[in-house]
């Protein structure tokens, strides 16, 4: 099968995988720009256009999709069978979307019509679900709206965001694999969504990881698991940014402040929340790595009483 692939993150990279493995010819990667890192001092490809670079595939990097008549043209001299889209980071035209003979499919990270939108991986864990997945759709002009060609389900239990992505991007690959031959064959069958049972889930931003200490140990466990590594869950300690990358609730009831720590020591970080107790275990100051909270204690005190916001 003749594809064109579009795709940015660490994600896409296990989907372009899957699709030269399985023997398609990919005429053109898409990917994002690439962005300066450290200042400005050195520019960063994405993860995408690095695969594609050790395979040898020809990458554009267009600023903008819509409008863009040199790639429109330059996609229909090459009259891809199908374009395989995975964490992109732009929406496609119609002109792109009718482009293909079998049009575009998109690997999307969750069981779709829940989660829809930009961070599906995070979001699920965030939210409680205590079970996600991948879907492969037919695209069609809306926010992932598009009728449904397969879905391959993940368990959540503990994992956090990074774990998740991984396992996630494992099940889309391999579900990949098995879903373009059957789309080529015409033996797969297109299922509508049903938009009554529709959720979303927007862009995450670095404020977002601020911890409400307002909200129970469960919910903040949550925030703190589904925003690792980032934007990571942190709250302010004595006017430093302080990151919380592990806790565990507890049933202890606390009838102290929200944010006040109960105490610390050997065990973590007890911290009132929600009328109970969270027991947070593993930290992060400025400027310094991530370590567990009694480590850190060790050579430095957190006394009780003190308030975090």
């Amino acid at each position: 099968m003749k594809t064109v692939f579009m795709g940015t993150p660490d994600f896409a990279v296990f989907m372009l995988d899957a699709v030269i493995k399985a023997g398609h010819e990919v005429g053109y990667v898409i990917t994002q720009p690439d962005k300066a890192r450290d200042r400005g001092k050195k520019i960063q490809f994405t993860p995408v256009k690095e695969k594609a670079l050790e395979y040898g595939l020809d990458v554009l990097q267009p600023e903008r999709i819509r409008g863009n008549e040199a790639l429109l043209k330059q996609l229909k001299e090459y009259a891809p069978d199908c374009i395989v889209v995975a964490a992109y980071g732009q929406i496609l035209p119609k002109e792109l979307l009718e482009l293909p003979s079998l049009g575009c499919v998109n690997v999307h990270a969750s069981l779709l019509p829940k989660l829809r939108g930009a961070s599906p991986i995070q979001n699920a864990i965030v939210t409680g679900e205590t079970v996600t997945g991948v879907t492969i759709m037919q695209m069609a002009e809306g926010l992932d709206t598009g009728d449904i060609l397969s879905q391959s389900e993940v368990e959540i239990g503990r994992m956090n965001g990074q774990q998740l992505e991984y396992a996630l991007a494992r099940a889309g690959a391999a579900l990949l694999t098995e879903t373009l031959p059957a789309l080529e064959a015409g033996t797969v069958i297109p299922q509508p969504q049903d938009d009554r049972n529709a959720t979303y889930a927007g862009l995450i931003r670095k404020a977002d990881g601020k911890v409400d200490f307002r909200r129970s140990p469960e919910e903040i466990e949550r925030l703190i698991r589904g925003f690792d590594p980032w934007p990571g869950a942190f709250c302010d300690y004595d006017g430093k940014v302080m990151k919380l990358w592990a806790a565990e609730p507890e049933e202890i009831r606390c009838g102290e402040a929200p944010g006040t720590v109960v105490r610390a020591g050997k065990n973590g970080i007890e911290i009132s929340c929600g009328g109970r107790i969270l027991r947070v275990t593993e930290i992060q100051m400025p400027g310094k790595k991530r370590v567990a909270a009694c480590d850190y204690l060790r050579g430095n005190q957190i006394t009780a009483g003190t308030l975090l916001k």
